[in-house]
């Protein structure tokens, strides 16, 4: 297995490995092309299958849960969501050659944004703002604990942990602020909701300018509502963050938790993959100095 690596118990993964597990067993595929997909994606490796079909491979094994995660949630609350979700078709198993459960899906065509080029960014926050009410609205009973679900002051060591470490990089005082105000803002009231909780670029696809699918639900489980709200900075342009909010009609404190989950995550991924995953590098310091900026 070849490849770089971002995490030190990483799995690399090409497509002579796809094909060998596909082979031994879906046979029924074995004749099918196999293609890497290039991607940011830190947890899993993707490669196309065919035309109509994606298998997913965790590269470590704190993504192998995802799997059983998905299989299991994701048919449920696909009927709820305006948009396309990934629909799961199976489940592979592991084997001498590969350790951990892994995934074969529908493919599902679409771009993912570039928060400069968006030719509708009002229309996409709408769109955003549509998907995280419908998944809000879904009956959490039974349903796992987020990825993210825990409190934001759970975060305050390791966020200035990471502000410490970036100081080069990033205005030290400005992102100190920013945090302190975050944890200023009065905790969620309610019951844990649904929540995507990974509303990235890479994780969002458009067609014809507008959002057409939601994917990569590895984070998903119930949590603060405001954790999604990750998406006024990740995904769209400043001119449209108020189009979403207001479309959500989150409150201040909302806003502000919101605000904080972007800048935390955002550091933390500066900090991990800035040598690693250039993409995911980018993408972050465009977060932080938007959370910063205002801009």
């Amino acid at each position: 297995m070849g490849g770089g690596k971002m995490h030190a118990d990483e799995i690399d993964l090409d497509v002579s490995d796809v094909r060998r597990l596909i082979a031994a067993q879906f046979p029924q595929w074995a004749d099918l092309p196999v293609e890497r997909i290039e991607s940011a994606g830190t947890a899993n490796a993707m490669f196309r299958l065919g035309g109509a079909m994606a298998v997913r491979l965790p590269r470590i094994e704190g993504a192998a849960g995802d799997v059983e995660k998905e299989h299991r949630w994701l048919p449920r609350l696909a009927p709820s969501l305006p948009v396309a979700v990934p629909v799961p078709l199976v489940k592979g198993i592991p084997d001498d050659g590969f350790p951990w459960p892994w995934a074969v899906y529908q493919w599902l065509d679409g771009e993912t944004p570039a928060v400069g080029c968006i030719a509708e960014p009002g229309r996409l926050a709408k769109d955003l703002a549509e998907f995280v009410a419908a998944l809000r609205r879904i009956d959490p009973a039974d349903g796992p604990a987020s990825y993210r679900s825990e409190p934001l002051a759970a975060r305050d060591a390791t966020t200035r942990a990471a502000i410490e470490e970036l100081r080069s990089v990033v205005d030290p005082g400005a992102a100190t602020a920013a945090w302190e105000a975050a944890l200023g803002a009065p905790a969620w009231p309610g019951p844990a909701v649904w929540i995507h909780a990974d509303l990235q670029p890479g994780n969002v696809l458009l067609a014809d300018g507008r959002l057409s699918a939601v994917i990569d639900f590895g984070c998903l489980g119930l949590g603060d509502p405001a954790v999604d709200l990750i998406a006024a900075w990740y995904v769209l342009p400043a001119e449209a963050r108020g189009v979403f909010r207001s479309a959500l009609e989150r409150d201040d404190a909302a806003w502000e938790r919101g605000r904080g989950w972007a800048l935390s995550i955002a550091l933390d991924e500066l900090r991990y993959y800035q040598d690693t995953n250039p993409v995911m590098a980018s993408i972050a310091r465009r977060v932080i100095h938007a959370v910063l900026t205002g801009t």
